[in-house]
């Protein structure tokens, strides 16, 4: 088997399964007991903070764990839009962002505030200028990714935090680093935003754990409410062992970027493909498998054991937005597939792939 779809998930990693496995069995006790078992927990989840922390550069109370990516972006977007009801309306984001920030941006388009999403150039990146052009008196929340998940483009995320804080310093800078954590270097003072999504099963942790940065100082409205845990921003008890996993996995930088290129290079050599963008990210690579529909192509490269997809696993069933925004013909978006690298891979195994796309879907 020949696993490219890590932008989707990742295998979970041994030194993160057997972080988990402890925690389950030996640290078991609720981190909010009082007792000698529940203090023990603690300890473990203070430790985890710590890892995650340290990673983008953080201090340790700047991080609230949380279920994942799509609830990072939930609590970040709406909490911190909706803690600035009073202050003003006006959000600006991307037309490529993830579905878990679009359908939040909709959600507020619904409580009476105004998006504006701005259109990427064709190698799918926003420039600082052009959110500093849409910021106006009332706005309150600006949006933009990090690296984009179906195309892999890099986007400006320090030059963006600094030009928006530069000219509206009240206005919060969010940024959706799911597919950059882990992937290329991420320092938060750095880049001056004011909240970061991460997610645990995009760098061989489990599903069901992520983290949000929240810079200290910076107020956002929790929406899941109860004991309290995590400083009051996501009541309910804390998944230890996911957590800890996710504290192991985040100790290794995940670095595909001269498989990537190697990758490229083969690709670029075969008639039957065609590369949707060339774009910075070290893991994903988007093509077009001329002449076959994206569904085909991924069942024919699955009876060859290998593991691609058509795009976003939260847009299943529909055509690209991203690719669309970025100007790619219709018909090739149709024929595109995604390719997500992990550094699980082999050049050896690249040249089995290779192969099999020439073979399989080469022109006569």
């Amino acid at each position: 088997m020949i696993y490219l779809d890590n932008a989707a998930t990742t295998r979970v990693s041994e030194i993160a399964a057997q972080a988990a496995l402890s925690v389950m069995r030996e640290c078991f006790g609720n981190p909010s007991s009082l007792h000698g078992l529940g203090l023990k927990a603690e300890e473990m989840l203070d430790a985890a903070r710590r890892q995650i922390a340290k990673r983008i550069g953080a201090e340790a109370q700047e991080i609230t764990f949380t279920s994942g990516g799509s609830e990072g972006n939930n609590l970040a977007i709406l909490g911190g839009a909706r803690a600035r009801r009073r202050k003003g309306k006006h959000i600006i984001t991307t037309a490529i962002e993830h579905a878990s920030v679009l359908e939040c941006m909709r959600r507020l388009e619904e409580d009476g505030f105004e998006v504006t999403r701005l259109l990427p150039n064709a190698d799918g990146i926003i420039t600082a200028e052009q959110v500093v052009e849409a910021l106006r008196e009332d706005t309150v929340l600006v949006s933009v990714m990090a690296v984009n998940n179906e195309i892999g483009s890099v986007l400006p995320i320090e030059q963006i935090a600094r030009a928006v804080h530069r000219k509206s310093p009240q206005v919060l800078v969010h940024t959706d680093a799911v597919q950059a954590f882990c992937k290329i270097p991420l320092a938060v003072k750095k880049l001056d935003v004011d909240l970061l999504t991460m997610s645990g099963h995009k760098i061989h942790a489990p599903k069901g754990v992520g983290a949000l940065f929240v810079k200290k100082g910076v107020r956002i409205a929790p929406h899941l409410l109860g004991g309290g845990q995590e400083k009051g921003l996501r009541s309910g008890t804390e998944n230890v062992p996911g957590i800890c996993a996710f504290g192991a996995a985040s100790e290794q930088m995940i670095d595909c970027g001269k498989l990537k290129a190697y990758l490229t290079e083969k690709l670029e050599a075969l008639s039957c493909v065609k590369l949707l963008a060339h774009t910075a990210a070290p893991h994903i690579l988007s093509v077009a498998v001329l002449g076959f529909p994206s569904e085909v192509a991924m069942r024919i490269l699955e009876e060859e054991e290998i593991y691609v997809s058509s795009g976003s696993a939260c847009s299943r069933g529909h055509r690209s937005y991203v690719l669309e925004a970025i100007g790619v013909p219709s018909e090739l978006i149709d024929s595109a597939i995604r390719i997500s690298l992990s550094s699980d891979i082999t050049k050896e195994e690249i040249d089995r792939v290779c192969d099999v796309i020439s073979t399989r879907f080469g022109r006569k």
